[in-house]
């Protein structure tokens, strides 16, 4: 997540009702660090009209991926009516609809070694797959059991599986993400620890299949 901003070519929309005011970081959706601050201000005093531009983070990731973003400048004048506009140290952010769930919480920061970096607490959205359930008891289940006892002990390792949906016949369906998605081990954690964890905990649940696409990410292994 270090996309650097870059300025953005799009079309006027219908101005948002925050557009001229904002709102302060009491509030704020994307809370930016002092480093965060002082380095997307020099990126954005290097554009034409600076007064003028806000930084526009949005989440370009599709469901079922780790999140990427994308950050650039644009005319806070152009927000739609639909984004929010939140203040940070004199820095206005804008957030588009799509993005503003998945980015509640997120922490903007920069350094030397990394660059400009988003520390994102949430997690993708499970991709929908045609002819699997994802909203019955059985869904609850394994959802609970993820949540209290999988993802836990994932997270000591960076990762996390999102459940996806199960076929009706004892497969449940995740996707890897964080530290998981791509890991020469991720074969081995899904198939011995995660479906272990779910077959023995869940009723119904006989093993589990990875949706993930391997070949993507920060490290894919699988070609």
């Amino acid at each position: 997540m270090t996309t650097p901003p870059s300025p953005l070519a799009g079309s006027t929309v219908p101005t948002s009702p925050f557009a001229e005011g904002g709102t302060t970081a009491d509030n704020a959706i994307v809370d930016v660090t002092p480093e965060g601050v002082a380095k997307l201000k020099e990126l954005r005093d290097m554009e034409p009209e600076t007064t003028q531009l806000g930084l526009r983070v949005e989440i370009i990731s599709a469901p079922g991926e780790d999140f990427r973003y994308d950050l650039s400048f644009e005319k806070v004048t152009t927000a739609a009516f639909t984004d929010e506009v939140r203040t940070v140290d004199g820095l206005k952010i804008i957030i588009p609809a799509n993005s503003i769930e998945l980015l509640t919480g997120s922490i903007l920061d920069y350094n030397d070694t990394q660059g400009l970096i988003i520390r994102n607490p949430n997690k993708p959205l499970a991709p929908s797959v045609d002819g699997l359930v994802s909203d019955d008891a059985m869904s609850v289940s394994i959802n609970d059991v993820l949540r209290d006892e999988v993802n836990p002990a994932l997270a000591a390792h960076g990762g996390f599986v999102t459940f996806v949906g199960h076929d009706g016949e004892g497969t449940a369906y995740l996707t890897m993400g964080g530290g998981c998605h791509g890991c020469s081990m991720s074969r081995m954690t899904m198939l011995e620890g995660v479906q272990t964890t779910l077959v023995e905990k869940v009723p119904g649940v006989l093993k589990v299949r990875d949706l993930t696409d391997h070949t993507s990410g920060e490290n894919p292994f699988y070609s």
